[in-house]
């Protein structure tokens, strides 16, 4: 008797294809920014408190902890797991579907893959525009949380206080900042990945590892992405925090108050907190990329086509 042979699972395309895509970024996105609240907490009172927070990550942990209890490591964890569940969705959806689809039908697989630094760049550039039209209110939100301990209770109360008494200019007086911040921190976060990737499996071919050593390999070179990532985004990322610290004066434009902070701050004062953030934006980074093919596998996103040599 013949032996029986399952058949292959049939590969996704179209829709289907995309939006496990984007689901398996969201997933990523959301659980690894939301499990680095506490540093992120610790990030954010250095830059917009450097007199108090001045002895480091490690200090700035057992000052908050002193002052506040532990439970307050965890301040804006619900603005950050929405603001970066639908944000992954959109950037990793679009940039996987231009990379493998959308640029391919355009410039033909030989012109894309030649050229896709650029498309990466693009694609990424594009996608986290549009991220961060709804990451900004809530990025806001999470801020005053964060300034303020008695602002609000969270998210919820948080956001409804900032619209009724600031109304909706407030949750985009960021915006210039979240996007000098949010588009640099991305692009870089996808070419130097794919970048580094690239150079070890041209000494290991992919083929010849297993998949723990893929894992390893997409761990070390998300670590050096985010590294690089949170280096280009910091100046941004500060300007951010001080803006949505507090509502401006009356009569004042955003224009004018991010002049204001940039002055104030200088190129020292706009890297406070660096630290903290290379570690937070690195492991989180090192733990998208490599859990990212594995939540794809999980939820069937199997098609696609590869640019990346």
């Amino acid at each position: 008797m013949a032996a029986k042979v399952d058949a292959p699972a049939p590969q996704l395309s179209g829709v289907q294809l995309y939006s496990r895509f984007a689901l398996a970024g969201a997933i990523c996105c959301s659980v690894t920014h939301g499990g680095m609240t506490p540093v992120d907490v610790v990030k954010t009172r250095i830059q917009l408190d450097p007199v108090t927070y001045n002895n480091g990550m490690i200090g700035g942990f057992k000052k908050v902890v002193q002052a506040e209890g532990a439970g307050a490591l965890l301040t804006g964890v619900g603005p950050t797991f929405a603001g970066y569940f639908l944000p992954g969705r959109l950037s990793s959806s679009a940039v996987t579907s231009s990379s493998s689809s959308s640029s391919i039908n355009y410039l033909g697989y030989e012109t894309a893959s030649n050229y896709r630094t650029g498309v990466y760049l693009a694609s990424s550039a594009l996608a986290e525009f549009f991220a961060d039209i709804a990451l900004c209110p809530l990025e806001a939100t999470r801020i005053r949380l964060v300034s303020e301990p008695t602002y609000a209770s969270g998210l919820v109360s948080g956001f409804g206080k900032m619209l009724k008494q600031e109304g909706v200019g407030a949750f985009y007086a960021g915006f210039g900042p979240i996007l000098f911040k949010q588009i640099p921190y991305t692009m870089t976060k996808f070419v130097v990945y794919e970048k580094v990737a690239e150079a070890v499996f041209r000494v290991f071919p992919k083929k010849d590892l297993s998949d723990g050593m893929q894992t390893v390999v997409n761990l070390g070179s998300g670590l050096m992405a985010g590294f690089a990532a949170a280096i280009v985004s910091q100046p941004a990322d500060t300007m951010l925090s001080k803006i949505n610290k507090t509502k401006g004066a009356p009569g004042e434009g955003t224009t004018t108050r991010l002049i204001k902070i940039a002055k104030e701050l200088g190129l020292r004062g706009s890297y406070a907190g660096i630290g903290a953030r290379l570690f937070m934006v690195g492991t989180l980074t090192a733990g998208q990329f490599a859990i990212y093919g594995d939540v794809k596998k999980i939820l069937g996103a199997t098609g696609g086509v590869e640019i990346s040599k």
